[in-house]
């Protein structure tokens, strides 16, 4: 894959570079401010890039606002974005335009190098990776209940892993269940929350912004 990758701080930015080529993939750029980080996205409009939220000049959310505008210009980029806290706001912005290949993950991630790259490759491939920890945050601020109430706590649990980014085969891994039947759930909790056959939305994106959207 080539990568662009977005963070100020020097250290964090060449320890990321060091993995992802120890991994056998490409790093084509790399950025340490907003401005750059816009310009290094549409220059080279990489597989996927990996970008920290708060960046120079302002320290704000520069990082994000340069991903969002790449994407705005090229549809569907994908941006694995890193925060060192988790921010609702953050996360939802990202998946707004329903069409995938976007990830949040707290920094402390890039530390698990099996996880990180999983959440890089996955989000490449036009999914989503949510960290764990964002999830939680979003349960706790109380996700829209009066379109989620009406599912089992079975299809709850398959919702959040599709949250975070999981495919059903891992999401049946993950709660010691068969192919056969987490895609019986997910076409439940599909029906239950208005989601059909779409050919110009994901599903699977859809189900996850009803899980993370708050009234």
């Amino acid at each position: 894959m080539r990568i662009v990758i977005a963070e100020d701080l020097y250290l964090l930015r060449d320890g990321m570079v060091r993995l992802i080529e120890a991994y056998g993939h490409e790093v084509v750029a790399t950025a340490a401010t907003g401005p750059e980080t816009l310009e290094a996205l549409l220059t080279w409009r990489p597989d996927v890039a990996v970008v920290d939220v708060r960046m120079p000049p302002a320290q704000s959310d520069e990082g994000l606002r340069a991903a969002l505008a790449a994407r705005a210009q090229v549809p569907g980029l994908p941006v694995l974005v890193l925060s060192q806290h988790v921010e609702q706001l953050y996360a939802r912005e990202l998946l707004a335009d329903g069409s995938g290949g976007v990830g949040y993950l707290l920094k402390e991630s890039v530390f698990d190098a099996d996880q990180f790259i999983d959440a890089l490759e996955r989000v490449a491939r036009g999914g989503t990776a949510m960290d764990p920890a964002v999830i939680a945050k979003l349960l706790a601020g109380g996700p829209s209940r009066r379109r989620l109430e009406g599912l089992t706590a079975r299809e709850h649990s398959v919702l959040a892993l599709m949250a975070e980014g999981l495919s059903n085969h891992a999401i049946g891994r993950r709660l010691f269940l068969s192919d056969s039947a987490i895609s019986k759930y997910t076409t439940s909790l599909f029906g239950k929350l208005g989601i059909t056959d779409d050919d110009h939305h994901n599903r699977r994106v859809r189900a996850v912004l009803t899980y993370l959207n708050r009234p």
